[in-house]
């Protein structure tokens, strides 16, 4: 499967079609390198993003079997995992809801209404079709696989930790990906993939495929109305990125009404719900169980 639905090709990263000439293809590749190198101001992910796509189209060989591969695997698609055979017979977390669910639902909608009326489509999720498809559809699909991979990296922490997926806020199309609820404490979670390097500036993301969003400050709102609505205080807010969209492991943005604020990568997320935030205090015992009843009597799902 590929990676991402918003992954560009090499093409779109220099900026030419696919049906450019190689020496059209050299051209848009220096005038890139001048663009984006860190020296004269440019990006450095950019800057990185083009010479590996030099890498892959640069000479006719490599071009060659690039555009092969391309069209070699008319399998490839997004469509959901199917379950892997378990290999260990420890518990998993309790899960309930249905991960990446509502952000599918509306990728199904919006790549129906673009292909248009009375065309039939075999495989809404052919990698094809997705990357053809304008960028707000592929987006709303390549969220759906975040939050769909961080359930998985969920259900791995064991039978102490308690896990809602697609939690409504509340309010219309409002939504908490995961609340986890274990020996850590409670947490709020959301579950991205910008498409692209994000940074962080005044306790908040920011960067260039973000085009104004406010992620942090929307997971906030959602675990504020949570937090009232059970009854319970959430010990963390963790916006959940993929590891090529941050530089380091995990970012902490301080506290937004007593929460701590992280942005990790998905590949350390497990480690920071087992080890908890250094300052922040566990929770066990009766006040385990009562936040748990507290949960399961108010919650509903998207």
């Amino acid at each position: 499967m590929p990676e991402s639905p918003l992954d560009l090709s090499p093409y779109e990263v220099l900026g030419v079609a696919a049906s450019a000439s190689q020496e059209d293809l050299r051209r848009a590749f220096r005038r890139a390198l001048r663009e984006t190198h860190p020296d004269t101001g440019g990006d450095p992910h950019r800057f990185t993003a083009v010479q590996l796509a030099w890498q892959r189209v640069g000479t006719s060989e490599a071009r060659a079997a690039y555009d092969a591969g391309r069209r070699a695997d008319p399998t490839a698609t997004f469509g959901a995992r199917t379950s892997s055979p378990r290999t260990d017979s420890r518990p998993k977390a309790r899960s309930y809801g249905h991960p990446g669910g509502w952000r599918r639902e509306r990728y199904l909608e919006q790549i129906r209404e673009w292909a248009g009326r009375g065309v039939t489509l075999d495989d809404p999720y052919d990698a094809r079709l997705v990357r053809d498809a304008p960028q707000p559809i592929r987006r709303a699909l390549a969220d759906a696989l975040a939050e769909e991979q961080t359930a998985r990296t969920l259900s791995s922490l064991g039978i102490g930790y308690t896990i809602w997926h697609d939690v409504a806020t509340g309010t219309p199309g409002g939504k908490v990906d995961h609340v986890v609820l274990g020996p850590t404490g409670l947490w709020a979670m959301m579950s991205e993939d910008f498409g692209g390097p994000v940074r962080v500036r005044r306790g908040e993301l920011i960067g260039e495929s973000l085009a104004g969003e406010r992620p942090v400050h929307e997971l906030a709102v959602g675990a504020k109305a949570l937090s009232r609505a059970w009854k319970v205080r959430f010990n963390g807010l963790v916006i959940v990125a993929p590891d090529s969209a941050i530089e380091e492991p995990s970012i902490q943005l301080g506290s937004i009404r007593g929460a701590r604020v992280v942005v990790t990568r998905q590949s350390t997320l497990s480690m920071l719900l087992r080890t908890g935030i250094p300052g922040t205090t566990p929770i066990g015992g009766n006040e385990l169980f009562d936040v748990r009843t507290r949960i399961a009597a108010g919650v509903r799902y998207i």
